[in-house]
This record gives structure tokens, sequence and C-alpha cells, in this order.
């Protein structure tokens, strides 16, 4: 569970987090959902390096949310981006 504030752009932002999520198909309620679950996994993304969390959501998707780190204290977060992923193996949604 991420325990941070949560930076999100305006929702009609072109550039902003909300509008990239969209793309996507994940809202902003699913991504908070899955970052401020204790049942969730973090870990480093392979590609970016940044952190990601790994969780189910209460629509039935299972998503990785991106983000950086903005400030430590208190601990702020900016989501960069956020996408269905498969779940692993032998785990239910």
């Amino acid at each position: 569970m991420i325990d941070a504030t949560v930076i999100w752009d305006l929702e009609d932002d072109p550039e902003g987090n909300v509008q990239h999520l969209a793309e996507h198909r994940i809202t902003v309620e699913e991504a908070e959902e899955v970052l401020r679950d204790p049942r969730s996994r973090t870990g480093w993304s392979r590609r970016t390096g940044r952190p990601q969390v790994f969780g189910s959501t209460s629509t039935g998707k299972f998503i990785t949310v991106i983000w950086d780190e903005v400030l430590d204290d208190p601990r702020t977060i900016y989501p960069v981006t956020a996408y269905e992923v498969p779940p692993p193996q032998g785990r239910k949604r």
C-alpha cells in the first residue's frame, strides 16, 4: 500500500496523467484503488526504473501503476502511467 498524496492533472489537460490513463482505459479511481490496497505488490519497472505497483481493481482489472516520487516529506507521488497486465500465474483477480 502506498501511503502518499497523489498528484493528478486536470481531467481536460491533454498532456496530463488523467488523460494518459484514460488512453489505457484506466480511471483515476482504479489507479488509486491499487495504489492504496495493502494486497498490491510493489516493485520497479524494468523499462524505466520507476517504482510501480500491481494489483486488482473492483472493476475486475489487474493493472500496474507506475509513478515518480515528487516529495519525500510529506510523501507525494505523480502517477505517470497505468495499464492492464496479465495477473500472476495461479492468482485470481
